[in-house]
């Protein structure tokens, strides 16, 4: 089983390339943030607590979020492996994570992060502004926030993966198929 951890600052190609690797590798594509979205907007009970949470403007404890991703790699079962992006974003999710797919026997096999330039960052975001109507992706001094956030969590996360030798960095500027096909290559060797 092939369990990536997809990671990139906003901007670098995180959707595009999940979608690619998820038909060329046969994996299911986790996006907690669908997830999230999915299980409010159906008013399941793990949804409900967590609109719950968001509502007052806090952060949807751990232990929900883990049972939501766990809810969805059991309606997968059958799957050869899944791509987690937007989670973990801790050491402590990491930990969570990893017990999770201990117990199904399985594990994860890379985190992989898609390493762009903030200038090119903040210029593809713009872009994407044009046309998305997120708000977030038209306001540079956002964009810009969004992409040190990212930073200041991730880097704990490179470490924590770095550890286990399952850290890997590829360039995420080029082409998507350039991109896909840098990828492809760590992901092949794994």
């Amino acid at each position: 089983m092939t369990n990536l951890v997809l990671f990139g600052p906003p901007g670098a190609g995180k959707g595009t390339q999940a979608e690619v690797l998820k038909q060329k590798y046969n994996l299911v594509h986790i996006s907690t943030g669908d997830v999230f979205r999915y299980n409010i907007k159906n008013e399941t009970e793990l949804g409900t607590l967590a609109k719950s949470y968001i509502d007052k403007g806090q952060l949807v404890p751990d232990e929900v979020t883990i049972n939501m991703l766990n809810a969805e790699v059991d309606k997968n079962a059958e799957a050869k492996g899944f791509i987690f992006d937007g989670f973990p974003r801790t050491e402590a999710q990491a930990d969570s994570l990893a017990k999770l797919l201990e117990s199904k026997g399985a594990m994860v096999s890379a985190m992989v992060a898609l390493e762009v330039d903030d200038e090119v960052l903040v210029q593809r975001l713009l872009e994407r502004g044009k046309t998305s109507g997120r708000p977030d992706d038209a306001d540079e001094k956002v964009i810009r926030n969004r992409i040190k956030v990212y930073y200041d969590e991730t880097a704990i996360l490179k470490n924590y993966y770095q550890k286990q030798d399952k850290y890997f960095g590829v360039d995420g500027v080029g082409g998507i198929d350039e991109i896909t096909e840098r990828l492809s290559s760590v992901i092949d060797k794994l």
